[in-house]
């Protein structure tokens, strides 16, 4: 059974708190794990929500802030330490090279993984396999920044009312889904469209286009709250979202279940991020991230 969810390592913006450990974050999807900005001590936070080096398939960075990176290091020594058996592909800025270069070598190791390097450099798709296409978008941000959206294939349901209509139960189901095709029954016959789930990860940015090409009909948005809407105009100077401007973005894309995390500690209570969200109309499902949380992505529709 396929299992897609969204597991939480850490929240804190620029340090980390008694209560919130750098970002980190892994989705689960389906039988494969992308890390999203391991910042300090996701090494250790993956230990205490049960996330294995042999789960992550791709590093996703979305930029060379030490608490969106950091914590490369550790995780890179850690996949060669328990030696992972399959590839694991790093994304990044491009003009970051010389920062990926000095945290994977950081110290003396012994290399035992391939790890792919494959360094953004412009706008468009990353990669592309049978359950996702991995996109990248530019942020606005001081120094460069992309946010990554992962999107999958749109398919079909198969219809029990239309198949019984048709007289096609059984093996025939498989053999139809495989074919498209039986005697003289099509597909679209006994189906119906599926729309497949999307995913968008937005971290540093100010309002920009690219944070609406993720965020658009996304079924999950994980995206930065740094500052409540007090502070819009602080937040603006150091390329920041405030809570109601992330929760309009969600409003406006259609998005089904928005995710606010990265948040300054200035803030002692993390409920007024939600207040403010809904307070900017956003209806969805909503989670305010802590960390450890799993978020399981919504039903596929």
């Amino acid at each position: 059974m396929s299992v897609r969810e969204f597991v939480v390592l850490g929240t804190a913006s620029q340090v980390p708190t008694r209560h919130r450990n750098h970002n980190g974050y892994l989705l689960r999807w389906d039988g494969e794990g992308i890390l999203f900005d391991p910042g300090e001590g996701t090494q250790r936070q993956m230990l205490r929500a049960g996330v294995a080096a042999h789960d992550i398939n791709r590093i996703c960075v979305t930029h060379f802030h030490g608490d969106h990176s950091l914590g490369l290091a550790g995780v890179i020594q850690r996949i060669n330490l328990d030696r992972v058996p399959h590839p694991v592909t790093a994304h990044y800025p491009a003009s970051g090279q010389k920062f990926f270069d000095r945290l994977r070598y950081a110290t003396a190791y012994r290399e035992t993984v391939a790890l792919r390097e494959e360094p953004v450099a412009a706008e468009g798709p990353l990669a592309e396999g049978p359950s996702y296409l991995l996109e990248a978008r530019r942020l606005s941000h001081p120094v460069e920044s992309f946010g990554y959206r992962l999107t999958e294939p749109d398919g079909r349901r198969m219809v029990p009312g239309l198949l019984a209509q048709h007289g096609i139960k059984g093996p025939d189901v498989g053999r139809i889904q495989r074919e498209g095709q039986l005697g003289g029954v099509t597909l679209d016959d006994v189906s119906e469209p599926k729309r497949g789930q999307s995913f968008a990860f937005v971290m540093d940015t100010r309002l920009c286009p690219g944070v609406d090409a993720l965020a658009a009909g996304a079924d999950m948005l994980v995206i930065e709250s740094t500052f409540l809407d007090e502070d819009e105009a602080l937040a603006t100077d150091h390329g920041h979202l405030t809570a109601g401007q992330a929760a309009r973005v969600a409003r406006d894309a259609g998005v089904r279940h928005l995710v606010l995390t990265h948040f300054s500690q200035r803030y002692s209570d993390p409920g007024e991020f939600g207040r403010q969200a809904r307070a900017a109309g956003f209806e969805g499902e909503l989670t305010i991230a802590a960390d450890l949380a799993r978020v399981p992505l919504p039903k596929r529709g």
